[in-house]
């Protein structure tokens, strides 16, 4: 495993946590305390930001996941990576985009860019 590697996966631990304290350590685990957040449809920052905004997703996804698809990439301080937002309950998978993250000197993120490729329509 990279390290990029290893921060996605924390990123993904962060996005599927369930529970407020969960999501909490998971969040802390993943993101500097001032990290942004950014997407077509959120622009948030810090711990709470990012913790409401996933309590958010998965308010409005009950029973999804977010998933890698590929395989990671970065340079410098630089990460991509693909994702989907898939149903648990018959595999679907109706959001899907890419993420472009900072990282911090500590390994954690400090800002995502994120993009939506396909998203459910109204």
């Amino acid at each position: 495993m990279t390290a990029y590697d290893e921060i996605v996966s924390r990123y993904f631990a962060a996005w599927n946590s369930t529970g407020d304290e969960e999501r909490a350590k998971a969040v802390a685990a993943a993101f500097t305390d001032d990290a942004r957040y950014t997407d077509p449809l959120a622009d948030v920052r810090g711990h709470e930001g990012l913790a409401a905004l996933i309590g958010g997703v998965q308010g409005q996804f009950p029973g999804f996941r977010f998933t890698l698809t590929g395989t990671p990439d970065g340079h410098h301080d630089l990460v991509r990576f693909s994702w989907e937002l898939v149903s648990s309950a018959d595999g679907s998978a109706p959001v899907a985009g890419f993420d472009v993250a900072r990282l911090a000197e500590d390994g954690r993120i400090s800002s995502v860019s994120g993009f939506l490729d396909r998203v459910p329509s109204a």
